[in-house]
C-alpha cells in the first residue's frame, strides 16, 4: 500500500474506511496495549485507508501514542494519523513532536483544540484555538491537516452557527478534511451540511461513527458532548440497558442502518470509526455494508 495525504484519500469517488484508537491509560500495562495490536489486526482485513491515535491535552500519553505509531507503521503498512491537541502546548511541543513523528513517513495530521484539563483554571500558552494550530503546522510542515467537525455543534459553543464559523476558521488556515464527531440523526447531520456548504467549506466530510457498545458507554459519550438521540433509539437503549447483548446488537443494527443511508446519501467521503479499541461491532457493520472487506 502506498502511504497517501489526505488530498489523495479523499478526494476520490471511493468512500474511504478509517479507525480511530487511543493508547491504555496506563503506559505499563502491555496487556492492554497487545490486545489493542490484536483488535486492529482483526479489523486490518477492511483495508483501512488510515488510523487515527489520540493523545491527551497537553501531549499527555505521547510517548505510549508514538510507540502505538510505530507498530502500526512497521506491522501494518497503514497511513497513520496522530492527533494533535494544543490546549496547555507550546510552539516547542509541537516542533518537538513533528519531528518525533518524522520517521514514520507521516502524512497526515488532526488538529484539535483539545479538552481543557479539569484541575487547572487556564491553561493557554501559545495555542489557543484549533485553526492557530493548524495554521502552525501549515506553516512548518508539508503535512495535510484534518480537523474537526461538529453536526450539532460544539459542546462549548453557544449555538452551530457560531461553530460552524469556528470550522471556517480552521478550513480557512489549511484545514483540508473535515472529520465529524459522531452523530445518531443523519437528518440533523444532511442539514449540517447544508450549512457548512452554504458556508463556502468545501472540504471533503468524513462522517464519524461511534457503535454503541454498552449503556454505560453511551451515557458516558452523552454526557462529554452536544449530541442529540432519535426517540426510538433512546427508547430501545433503555429498554435493553441491562443486557449487554442485547444493547452490543441494537448499535451494531442501528449504525449498519445509519451507514447505508449515508452512502447512498453520496454527501460523504469517508467513515470514520470511533472504535473504543474494539472490534468486533465495527466489523460486524463493515460486514453488513459489504463494501470494504478485501475479500469482496
Amino acid at each position: 500500500m502506498t502511504l497517501l495525504s489526505l488530498k489523495n484519500i479523499y478526494n476520490s469517488e471511493k468512500v474511504a474506511v478509517s479507525y480511530e484508537i487511543f493508547p491504555p491509560k496506563n503506559d505499563d500495562n502491555f496487556e492492554k496495549l497487545n490486545k489493542l495490536y490484536l483488535e486492529l489486526e482483526a479489523l486490518k482485513k477492511y483495508s483501512p485507508e488510515l488510523i487515527s491515535v489520540t493523545y491527551g491535552a497537553g501531549g499527555s500519553n505521547r510517548c505510549l501514542s508514538l510507540d502505538i505509531i510505530s507498530y502500526i507503521y512497521n506491522n501494518f503498512n497503514i497511513n497513520v494519523m496522530p492527533h494533535f491537541t494544543c490546549i496547555c502546548s507550546q510552539k516547542s511541543d509541537i516542533k518537538t513532536y513533528l519531528s518525533e513523528i518524522e520517521k514514520y513517513e507521516i502524512k497526515n495530521i488532526l488538529a484539535l483544540r483539545g479538552d481543557e484539563p479539569k484541575d487547572i483554571t487556564v491553561c493557554y500558552r501559545d495555542f489557543r484555538y484549533a485553526n492557530e494550530l493548524v495554521e502552525f503546522i501549515k506553516s512548518v510542515t508539508t503535512l495535510s491537516v484534518a480537523v474537526a467537525g461538529y453536526p450539532e455543534g460544539h459542546i462549548d459553543a453557544p449555538d452551530l452557527d457560531f461553530d460552524i464559523l469556528n470550522l471556517k476558521r480552521k478550513v480557512d488556515a489549511g484545514g483540508e478534511v473535515i472529520f465529524t464527531q459522531m452523530c445518531f440523526d443523519n437528518d440533523k447531520f444532511y442539514r449540517y451540511i447544508e450549512k457548512i456548504r452554504s458556508a463556502n467549506i468545501t472540504a471533503p466530510i468524513v462522517f464519524g461513527m461511534l457503535p454503541i457498545l454498552s449503556f454505560s458507554q453511551f451515557e458516558k459519550m452523552m454526557s462529554m458532548a452536544k449530541v442529540s438521540v432519535p426517540k426510538k433509539l433512546l427508547e430501545d437503549l433503555y429498554k435493553y440497558k441491562d443486557n449487554p447483548d442485547d444493547i452490543k446488537k441494537l448499535g451494531i443494527d442501528f449504525a449498519t442502518e445509519q451507514a447505508e443511508d449515508l452512502l447512498a446519501s453520496e454527501l460523504i467521503n469517508g467513515l470514520h470509526f470511533y472504535t473504543l479499541n474494539k472490534a468486533y461491532s465495527t466489523s460486524k457493520i463493515l460486514d453488513n455494508l459489504h463494501l470494504f472487506s478485501d475479500n469482496k
